[in-house]
């Protein structure tokens, strides 16, 4: 069979369990689309009303049907808050997911509210082909500052129910036995010099975030994975979709998130003064921890590396070759400083 039969029939198994997913909502469908296939294959689906909205048909055993509803709950939370976040659309029977078949794969599926617009990343890219727009973009930054800033106070005033479940991104989450993302330094992509120098930097990593401590005031429920490209901007409204990632971690690791696909452009530390200025209007952040910013992006590219190592399915020879040589580069004047 062809690559491009192959990919064919995927699709068509794809469309087939969507439509089987949607028997679950009190939703007439006129129309169903597949928009991506990366952690979760996701559809727009429009409503013979005109109404847009979100199937993801999550990837199995990523979370369980538990850690599912948890990120529904906080989702809810957020949302009564004020932070614009995704809206959950029950089943018929009042449960925020219906079981569905995929390609011999049991998943759960759920239903969301489309929010129209533009992704905030989007919205930076074309502003960045216009160099008199140079201080719309750090004010785009400003405002993505002031969203995590609302999500942090939300987190760290919430009572967390009884039945809430979701992982830890703290240093085992990142660095132990079973890190979230994967045994990094065990990906296949990598040499065997490779692989121990990334295991080698386990520890030290490890020795720091573990002294850093848990307090409240840097630690809590965050989103995780809150980069420009999981914000829809409709005019002034910015809108936090993907909670898929959501889960206990720290709040420097939450911004070096928001930055880190521009860590490597020459307004760098511009974008992140931007970001921490819109933080700190909505909520305080400390020297000390905006200080840990590059240690988190170290992180963060070992995280990327386990990541795609566990999703075979999508390649990433070539990210992982450069998110290496990224690693390689500044591991060791990272950690320096942070020993000083």
């Amino acid at each position: 069979m062809t690559g491009a039969a192959t990919s064919a029939e995927c699709q068509r198994e794809h469309h087939r369990a969507a439509q089987e997913a949607l028997r679950a909502w009190d939703v007439e469908v006129a129309d169903v689309k597949r928009v991506s296939v990366s952690e979760n294959i996701v559809f727009r689906v429009e409503s013979a009303a005109g109404k847009p909205y979100v199937l993801r048909l999550h990837r199995p055993g990523y979370h369980t049907l538990e850690e599912l509803v948890s990120e529904q709950m906080w989702t809810r939370a957020l949302i009564d808050s004020g932070v614009d976040a995704p809206l959950p659309v029950a089943t018929r029977s009042g449960h925020g997911y219906a079981p569905v078949e995929v390609g011999g794969e049991r998943r759960h599926a759920g239903l969301l509210e489309w929010v129209e617009g533009e992704t905030l990343d989007d919205v930076i890219e074309a502003a960045k082909q216009a160099p008199a727009e140079r201080s719309a973009v750090a004010l785009r930054f400003v405002a993505l500052g002031t969203v995590i800033a609302a999500i942090h106070n939300h987190a760290a005033t919430w009572r967390v129910p009884a039945d809430f479940a979701r992982h830890a991104l703290d240093a085992d989450g990142f660095l132990g036995e079973a890190p979230f993302w994967g045994r990094f330094w065990e990906s296949p992509h990598l040499t065997r010099p490779q692989q121990g120098r990334l295991e080698a930097l386990r520890q030290p990593i490890h020795d720091i975030l573990s002294g850093y401590g848990k307090d409240s005031a840097t630690y809590g429920l965050i989103h995780a994975d809150l980069h420009p490209g999981n914000v829809v901007v409709q005019g002034e409204r910015l809108h936090v979709i993907d909670f898929d990632d959501a889960g206990f971690g720290w709040h420097p690791y939450e911004c070096a998130v928001a930055l880190y696909h521009y860590r490597d452009v020459p307004r760098f530390e511009e974008l992140q003064a931007a970001l921490v200025a819109g933080y700190r209007a909505v909520r305080p952040i400390a020297d000390a921890a905006l200080a840990l910013i590059p240690l988190f992006m170290l992180v963060r590219s070992l995280a990327s590396i386990g990541w795609a190592a566990a999703r075979p399915e999508l390649g990433g020879e070539e990210q992982t070759a450069f998110l290496v040589r990224e690693v390689e580069n500044s591991a060791d004047a990272t950690l320096s400083a942070l020993r000083r």
